[in-house]
């Protein structure tokens, strides 16, 4: 009786969930790479924002990688705002700082005067926003790498299409180990539904390593009020508040030359906590898009219906033989939409993906689970 239940529940949960990666694939097919056009001026001013916290380690190779971009330097202010680091991130500002004059510094211990908050990147980067002078703000984190085109490619987007919000590509590097190959096909697999979701007119997701917005849209939609209590959601949700105002306006940058290469989570704790803190912000898409928070639900009963179900073979040995059906079913689809994606980034597909579905699936349940019940430990904070 159990088994005929639960057979019934993961037939109907992974129908569902493969005719939605389904239509994400073929989205994606759809999507056309865009190309910079030779007649485009540079003409749109940018306020590079990176908050760092603790990023000595790779601060200064972000900063090399922008004051290298093949694009007008007096277009370009570039704004480290310091989130309370103990490390020697700002000494390494400040070289980079006395070198270039378009790089300015500044400490959020001393814009926030002892205030306690459960989100300071979005008041760092809020504060960094009051500081800026170009019509455009990019975000992006201090351990990012841009190509040299990074900023040709986001103007040229910004001058033929018009938006008040791009969101662009972003990729982990990838050592070949199986921490850093997990997190490169699932966060590559979130860029591929990202990309997808446009070309289908519901934008949904983005990523605060790359992603533009107008400054003046900004304070239009009042910036993180709302949503500042929330320790995520510097990103998607700022997205789809400014959705709410300009719903055709909000558009992905499908380009190569924008992609920005970041680094994963160290260890598997860190990654954790990482996708906790995603998770954390799901619910706050309820009253706002019904088809994402749908879309969310179907993914997370789908996993938790497969975790929960090996416990089964205590009962009969025929639950295991069903789950690895079901598995197989599910790492079949999600690679077919995986291949084309892997594609776009240059990529050589992890043919070892299937024997990484059981840790995707208890990562998928846990860290949904609290990312809306529990807490978690980020940049040395304690997270609610």
């Amino acid at each position: 009786m159990w088994l005929t239940i639960f057979v019934a529940a993961l037939s109907i949960l992974f129908i569902g969930y493969a005719v939605v990666l389904l239509l994400y694939r073929k989205w994606f097919l759809q999507l056309t790479p865009f190309a910079i056009p030779n007649t485009i001026v540079p003409q749109t001013t940018f306020s590079i924002i990176i908050p760092a916290r603790n990023e000595a380690l790779y601060i200064g190779n972000c900063l090399q990688s922008i004051v290298e971009q093949n694009y007008p330097d007096d277009l370009v202010e570039i704004i480290v705002i310091d989130d309370h680091s103990t490390d020697d991130t700002s000494r390494i500002v400040e070289q980079f700082r006395a070198k270039h004059y378009n790089i300015k510094l500044i400490k959020l211990v001393d814009e926030l005067n002892g205030e306690i908050l459960n989100s300071y990147k979005k008041k760092a980067i809020e504060n960094a926003i009051g500081y800026a002078t170009g019509h455009w703000i990019i975000t992006t984190d201090a351990d990012c790498i841009a190509k040299t085109n990074w900023l040709k490619s986001y103007d040229a987007w910004i001058q033929l299409q018009q938006p008040v919000f791009v969101a662009a590509p972003v990729v982990f590097t990838n050592n070949g180990s199986l921490l850093q190959t997990f997190q490169f096909i699932d966060f590559m697999s979130l860029q591929g539904v990202t990309a997808a979701s446009v070309n289908a007119g519901f934008h949904n997701m983005c990523n605060g390593a790359n992603l533009a917005y107008k400054k003046e849209v900004f304070f239009e939609v009042n910036g993180f009020r709302g949503i500042d209590n929330i320790a995520s959601g510097d990103d998607m949700l700022l997205m789809n508040k400014i959705k709410q105002h300009y719903p055709n306006n909000v558009s992905f940058l499908f380009s190569k030359e924008a992609i920005v290469a970041t680094h994963p989570m160290p260890s598997w704790s860190s990654f954790f906590n990482q996708r906790i803190r995603w998770a954390s912000k799901a619910d706050q898409f309820k009253s706002k898009d019904n088809k994402v928070f749908a879309v969310l639900v179907l993914v997370y009963l789908l996993n938790a219906t497969l975790f929960v179900m090996p416990l089964g073979i205590f009962w009969q040995i025929n639950f295991l033989w069903c789950w690895l059906l079901f598995v197989a079913l599910k790492t079949i689809v999600e690679m077919a939409f995986a291949l084309p994606v892997a594609a776009f980034f240059n990529q050589p597909f992890v043919w070892w993906f299937p024997l990484l579905q059981p840790i995707h699936i208890v990562y998928i349940v846990v860290s949904g689970w609290l990312g809306k019940f529990g807490s978690y430990h980020w940049k040395g904070r304690n997270v609610q």
